[in-house]
């Protein structure tokens, strides 16, 4: 992300704001991104990080790991600084081919399709409470085991169990506990992990 002058003195309001926390200097940029592209300060005690989140999606990203998204606006908001960086493939679950189904939404099909053509991928889950569901049901069945979840779907019906289940699953992920949530939220970190992980990893000597 380039930053400009009116971006730097946002940020600085934000340190004042926040003033001392007990994130580790890469989760605040991620939280401070977030509460920048929100203006809610609340969401510095809304977002969780699992351990060793940061460092496994850095380097799965690094490692050119395939990316799922469940909607289009997730894809469109990070397809810039992907492209400019490590150019992962991110594939739109809903744009994966399933037949017709009535039990489950099309998110929730097409993030189940992708997921087990892509077992160890990168998962990030904007919008779709379904989908995040049918990720976690894959993820705790033992048939995928992926390298990030990033989860951000807003609801009111169980969405603080599936997080839980998330939390519990022992999968690296990033997580906005509580009823809140938007695709917003899921751009803002991925992008900020795409700046953290290029700062560590973009300018490593290529294997031979």
């Amino acid at each position: 992300m380039e930053w400009h002058i009116s971006d730097a003195q946002s940020l600085r309001v934000i340190d004042r704001q926040i003033g001392d926390h007990l994130f580790t200097p890469s989760e605040y940029e991620l939280v401070r991104r977030v509460i920048y592209a929100t203006a809610d300060f609340e969401f510095a005690s809304l977002v969780h990080f699992s351990e060793h989140a940061l460092t496994s999606g850095a380097a799965a990203l690094a490692a050119r790991t395939t990316i799922i998204v469940d909607v289009p606006m997730v894809q469109v908001g990070i397809a810039p600084p992907i492209q400019k960086t490590f150019a992962n493939p991110v594939y739109c679950s809903m744009d994966a081919l399933t037949r017709p189904q009535k039990d489950k939404s099309q998110t929730a099909w097409g993030i189940e399709t992708l997921a087990q053509r892509y077992p160890e991928g990168i998962f990030i889950v904007g919008e779709s409470q379904t989908a995040l569901e049918a990720l976690i049901d894959l993820i705790e069945a033992g048939q995928i085991r992926p390298a990030l979840v990033v989860a951000t779907p807003a609801g009111f019906l169980d969405i603080d169990v599936l997080k839980h289940r998330l939390q519990d699953s022992m999968i690296p992920n990033i997580r906005i506990e509580g009823q809140k949530g938007n695709p917003v939220l899921a751009v803002s970190i991925m992008n900020g992990l795409i700046d953290l992980a290029w700062q560590a990893y973009g300018n490593a000597p290529k294997a031979m």
